[in-house]
């Protein structure tokens, strides 16, 4: 495409979220305007947005208006319902267009998640661009487009009317159990939650961060995350996967203390020996060691919580599912991680997969998932299963039980007979008859994590806010007492 093409028109019967109306490009004539195409189970998708976020802010009150074209990956992800709750999730402000059957995508010939088309105050293209790490790229480009003669001598008023909705928990991310007490990640509230959990009640014994969110140490009433995902009890001590700081955290139970072990705040691009991590998902501690799902450089590191060194343990950071030695296996974006002793379970969400590392042989094996693009909702031999980009997993008496996400279930994979089955699915209908006991409660929705009591599961279901407990066949809500 040539960057003097003119801009397409947006479908008319395009549905749009945060605006008031359907948006234009006649209307937007004179204005420089800034495309994003994104899917919101994308990594590299999430870490394009704060630099957006910035640039809104920098050049507000200019003819700049800026515009998400959300074009789905997954089936999951064309529900507009999911849309405007993961935009909601990620505090995205600006006017974001639904590409249901990817019209937009294909007529900006768009071959990658995430890329950027922007468009002049003529209506032609002049620039496009995939990848992260364009934020000055963009930000010159925006600017020279504003010295423009033809620029709009005011901004297009666009409104929305954002949800004021006060919950207990706010998108909760991973949960650990450990001799009675229940960590929370409730991650759009940036904070941890550590609780006594008894029955269906969880009470608060400490609650650590600040709504506000950041990146700060020192004690419970000063410490501060960013939407942090991962938790792992190591005794007195919590293990937090800080997501959106990059950051390991530790929380001391004994000092009432959090400190950083690892990470600078900053997004890495490299290697551990750096300093900086790259979206760490989830957290694992085996033998004085910690395994971190590296969701955004699609890799598992490890580190020694002695010495706080660490190493690349699995995934070349290509972005891809092929097994073998674990330094030149390629994984995609791991989210949850769980063990045996013998083998450390991960999912691979972006290729729909459940995998193991054997921790003596170092190779890694995939159980279930065949690619990318190859993703559904099928129970059976784990060669013929089929899950929809999986975040969460742990292990118990020789099964794994997957937070099967886009899939709104929980499975189970039983490793004596190599067979996946349906613990928890959802009604493709949402219509429901008299005596339908499935309608007797509340659907998972996307789950992003599972926790095996041996006898009963804990789940975190994230889009519903809540934390729920499965046991006897049926679903309980776990109360959060403060």
């Amino acid at each position: 495409m040539l960057f003097s093409s003119s801009a397409t028109e947006f479908p008319a019967t395009g549905e749009w979220l945060n605006s008031d109306r359907p948006l234009s490009m006649k209307a937007l004539k004179g204005h420089v305007v800034v495309l994003d195409f994104w899917t919101y189970c994308c990594i590299n998708c999430i870490h394009v947005l704060p630099d957006l976020k910035m640039l809104e802010e920098d050049y507000a009150g200019q003819p700049v208006v800026f515009i998400g074209v959300h074009s789905a990956k997954f089936e999951n992800e064309n529900d507009v319902n999911n849309i405007q709750s993961a935009v909601e999730r990620y505090e995205i402000t600006h006017p974001v267009i639904v590409d249901k059957d990817h019209h937009i995508w294909n007529a900006y010939r768009v071959t990658a998640w995430p890329t950027i088309v922007i468009i002049g105050p003529d209506g032609k293209i002049a620039y496009k661009r995939s990848g992260e790490g364009q934020l000055q790229d963009i930000d010159v480009m925006i600017t020279a487009l504003l010295k423009r003669r033809d620029i709009a001598a005011e901004k297009i008023s666009i409104t929305s009317s954002p949800k004021e909705t006060k919950r207990v928990l706010s998108f909760p991310g991973k949960i650990d159990y450990k001799d009675g007490i229940l960590a929370i990640a409730d991650s759009n509230h940036n904070r941890i939650l550590v609780t006594e959990l008894h029955g269906t009640k969880a009470k608060v014994l400490y609650e650590i961060g600040s709504i506000a969110g950041g990146l700060m140490d020192g004690s419970f009433a000063n410490a501060m995350f960013s939407r942090p995902q991962g938790v792992a009890i190591a005794d007195d001590r919590i293990y937090v996967a800080d997501t959106e700081n990059h950051a390991i955290r530790l929380i001391d139970l004994k000092r009432k203390t959090v400190e950083t072990i690892a990470g600078t705040g900053e997004q890495s691009k490299g290697e551990p020996h750096k300093g900086k991590l790259n979206s760490p998902w989830d957290v694992l501690f085996r033998n004085n060691k910690l395994y971190i799902a590296m969701a955004g450089s699609h890799q598992i590191w490890e580190m020694d919580t002695r010495t706080r060194q660490l190493v690349s343990y699995a995934g070349t950071s290509a972005e891809n599912i092929i097994d073998g030695p674990r330094h030149s296996a390629f994984l995609a974006q791991p989210s949850g991680l769980a063990t045996d002793g013998e083998f450390l379970y991960f999912v691979d969400s972006e290729v729909s997969a459940l995998r193991r590392v054997h921790f003596s042989s170092g190779v890694v094996e995939t159980l279930i998932g065949k690619g990318l693009f190859v993703f559904g909702f099928a129970d059976g031999q784990f060669d013929k299963a089929l899950l929809q980009h999986p975040l969460g997993v742990d292990y118990s008496n020789g099964k794994v039980y997957i937070a099967d996400t886009y899939n709104h279930a929980i499975r189970e994979a039983d490793l004596r007979t190599r067979t996946v089955s349906a613990l928890i699915g959802r009604k493709t209908s949402k219509i429901c008859t008299i005596g339908d006991t499935e309608c007797d409660y509340l659907p998972l929705y996307e789950p992003n994590d599972v926790i095996s009591l041996g006898d009963a599961l804990l789940i975190a279901d994230t889009n519903n806010h809540l934390i729920r407990l499965f046991k006897d066949g049926k679903l309980s809500d776990i109360e959060i007492v403060f």
